[in-house]
């Protein structure tokens, strides 16, 4: 790995034509010098929930692991062996976590590892894969603290630290609240993104006048609601997924609230609209990912996505892709040797990326530089770009 090339195999140079939607200019060469590839697997480990109240979010994964998958074994594999990975069902459930932790450390054919979706199941295995010398990418893991597990914790998700302040942004800056009531998951993810939340919406000049936490099973948010409604908040923030906010938004309008509402990143679901209904229209959220965006690289990316699926991408979709190819790269750079797989990441520069458009890692947080913010509303049933204050506005 002397030089910069050496880390640019010619599926990459593929893909990046395809981010740039010039893939004209590269079919042939690259398809001359490309040869299908053979032999044993390279494989990934992923850990991430398939069953359970989280498993669109799996699902949506898989859609996006497919796509890469596609593309890279079209075009030699990693270096002439096909990239395949195994997925372990973990419900996002840190006990359930932690066994297919120690499955992938034990299996030597698995040379990295993404996953799990919650930061909590995630943080729970991530002491197994350290010791282990085996790189977990938690490419939806925001939790502040989730980089700090060790040298071989790495993950292009953005931290809560810079995220929560855009969600803080929307709610007072964009929807003009002053006087907020949260409700939040109450895990370890939830509980500090709250606390980010509160003390961003506080330096911007609102008021937290409620903040009720919510365990995951619960289903009946009714008492939660009337209680945060006695404080007379002018909007609800979720920070929630995207089944429990749903039905919190459901019970909400059932019962008479009709305060706007603002949300985490993390409902950006098709199944929030779904399971919400009606009574999620007017929610609104941020998303580093949203397929109406003008760019080259969402553009080329939703036509792919549409041409194998017939139908749009959403974010969850994005990042999984993303985190194929920064994978991939990674283990064409460092070979079949999970050591040398942690050492190529920090070597890397300018990933292409669907999400960031190119990526680069900082070697000292393990995530990936720079931030991306897209504000959306669901709008008539549907996610639509968050235009002004009066779209959502519902008092």
């Amino acid at each position: 790995m002397s030089n910069q090339s050496s880390l640019r195999p010619s599926w990459a140079i593929r893909i990046t034509a395809l981010l740039l939607l010039a893939a004209s200019a590269f079919t042939t060469t690259t398809t001359a010098v490309a040869a299908p590839p053979s032999g044993d697997p390279i494989l990934i480990g992923v850990s991430g929930p398939l069953t359970g109240q989280n498993a669109q979010y799996g699902a949506q994964w898989k859609a996006g692991f497919d796509l890469a998958l596609d593309e890279i074994n079209s075009h030699n594999g990693i270096n002439g062996r096909p990239l395949n990975y195994v997925f372990e069902d973990s419900q996002s459930d840190p006990r359930q976590s932690i066994t297919i932790a120690q499955k992938f450390v034990n299996d030597p054919r698995i040379l990295i590892e993404l996953g799990d979706f919650s930061s909590p199941a995630s943080m729970a295995a991530s002491p197994i894969y350290q010791h282990a010398g085996l790189v977990q990418l938690g490419f939806t893991n925001s939790h502040p603290d989730f980089t700090k597990g060790g040298d071989y914790i790495w993950s292009p998700s953005v931290s809560q630290a810079d995220v929560q302040p855009l969600l803080a942004d929307l709610a007072v800056k964009t929807l003009g609240l002053k006087r907020i009531a949260v409700l939040y998951l109450n895990t370890d993810w939830g509980r500090t993104s709250k606390d980010v939340f509160v003390k961003a919406a506080n330096e911007r000049g609102a008021q937290v006048v409620a903040a009720e936490g919510y365990q995951s099973a619960e289903k009946d948010f009714r008492a939660t609601l009337v209680r945060v409604s006695a404080a007379n908040p002018d909007g609800i923030v979720l920070i929630s997924y995207y089944s429990d906010g749903a039905q919190i938004a459901r019970q909400a309008r059932t019962s008479g609230i009709n305060l706007p509402i603002a949300a985490a990143s993390s409902v950006y679901s098709p199944k929030f609209l779904e399971l919400g209904g009606e009574a999620v229209n007017g929610v609104a959220t941020n998303t580093s990912f949203f397929p109406g965006e003008s760019g080259p690289e969402v553009q080329s990316f939703v036509k792919r996505f549409e041409a194998k699926y017939h139908r749009e991408p959403d974010a969850f979709n994005a990042y999984a892709y993303d985190a194929v190819i920064i994978a991939a790269y990674a283990l064409r750079a460092g070979g079949p040797d999970r050591k040398a797989v942690r050492d190529a990441l920090p070597k890397l520069h300018d990933i292409p990326s669907v999400v960031f458009g190119k990526a680069t890692f900082d070697p000292a947080t393990r995530r990936v530089i720079g931030v991306k913010n897209i504000n959306v509303v669901v709008k008539n049933d549907k996610w639509a770009l968050l235009e002004s204050k009066a779209t959502v506005a519902q008092k």
